[in-house]
């Protein structure tokens, strides 16, 4: 929609990760060299951990875009697998049959899949992608997973990408086994403030953008306080924000606008304001306060419901609905324009016919 408006030739903020707009941060570089380092050795654990949205998922799509000939690749998204899902899904992903097996035949024929890899000069990688999901028992079937070995190597490896509650289920006291299996691991700390400017700058340059001076210097500050330097905080953000600038018809985007848009944003993603605590109150606080303001119901179950708290969120709700529809009738408005234009110029062109 505003691709064209600026010059573009994709849109440079898409939530699905896409290897080719991998941009290299100071933790994200580390981050992918482990990962390289683990494919060269062929051989332990690699894992990384980060914050939701600061870029797991884009470094294994880009691991894997560039990986090479001889490595047979699959992913997988975990829920909370039991150590016989774990297997079958694994199983699954080399596109072995599962069907009416047993966790045994399973594991027979995954065995026979990675020698018959082996003999033709590949190997197999895994890559586990949301592993703080996983149960401690199913963290120890990869490993034993990682036990199917010829001439010493493994014949399958595994990498873990997971969210920071994945770090203290593998301090756990009767992970040692696995720990010692980890040949390296990193955790993705957001972007900094420079790092947050480079970023979108390096996408907006990747989409095809010719102008350097779209955005003011405290622009870039206000989008960084709003994210927090998270990429796909910053992904989402920035699509509203030149989505915004083309409704407006803007050439440059300020603190102003921005302003604009993380108002707008706030209120669709329900995030509180500076200051506000919209926490739901308990029985005795609210018994607490003097003037009664929080009232209470209680759901089947026995649980607390604050109805105040539900009205704000739906109070919230509306706005946001108002400002989606604001959005499409400006847009309306300036497609009906564009279409005004393009009779005139059609009218004007056939009279001097």
């Amino acid at each position: 929609m505003y691709e064209s408006y600026y010059g573009l030739n994709s849109k440079p903020f898409q939530l699905t990760p896409d290897p080719s707009f991998f941009f290299a941060s100071k933790w994200h570089k580390r981050a992918m060299s482990y990962l390289q380092y683990g494919l060269s050795q062929a051989e332990g654990f690699i894992v990384i951990t980060g914050d939701i949205g600061t870029g797991k998922t884009t470094i294994a799509n880009s691991l894997l875009d560039n990986i090479e000939d001889d490595i047979v690749a699959a992913q997988i998204v975990t829920p909370k697998l039991s150590p016989d899902e774990l297997v079958k899904m694994v199983a699954s992903k080399f596109e072995i049959d599962t069907l009416n097996k047993t966790k045994a035949d399973i594991l027979k024929d995954l065995e026979s899949y990675l020698f018959k890899l082996h003999s033709l000069g590949k190997r197999a990688l895994l890559i586990v992608d949301e592993a703080q999901n996983l149960p401690l028992e199913t963290i120890e079937e990869l490993r034993m997973l990682s036990n199917f070995q010829q001439k010493g190597k493994p014949l399958l490896q595994s990498f873990l990408l997971g969210q920071e509650e994945l770090q203290p289920i593998l301090r756990a006291p009767n992970m040692e086994q696995f720990r010692q299996r980890i040949v390296a691991s990193c955790h993705l700390a957001p972007l900094t403030l420079d790092e947050s400017r480079e970023y979108i700058e390096y996408r907006l340059e990747h989409a095809g953008l010719k102008n350097d001076k779209l955005f003011s210097d405290g622009a870039f500050e206000k989008i960084f306080k709003f994210t927090n330097g998270v990429p796909r905080r910053i992904n989402t953000l920035m699509d509203r924000v030149l989505l915004y600038g083309f409704l407006e018809d803007l050439t440059y985007l300020d603190e102003e606008a921005i302003k604009t848009v993380t108002v707008e944003v706030s209120d669709e993603m329900f995030r509180p304001e500076e200051g506000s605590d919209l926490t739901p109150k308990t029985p005795a606080s609210a018994a607490g306060d003097n003037n009664g303001a929080v009232m209470t119901d209680m759901t089947e179950d026995g649980r607390v419901k604050d109805v105040q708290y539900y009205k704000t969120m739906l109070n919230e709700l509306t706005d946001a609905l108002d400002n989606a529809i604001s959005h499409k009738i400006k847009l309306t408005r300036y497609i009906d324009n564009l279409l005004k234009k393009k009779y005139k110029t059609y009218v004007r062109l056939k009279s001097d016919d």
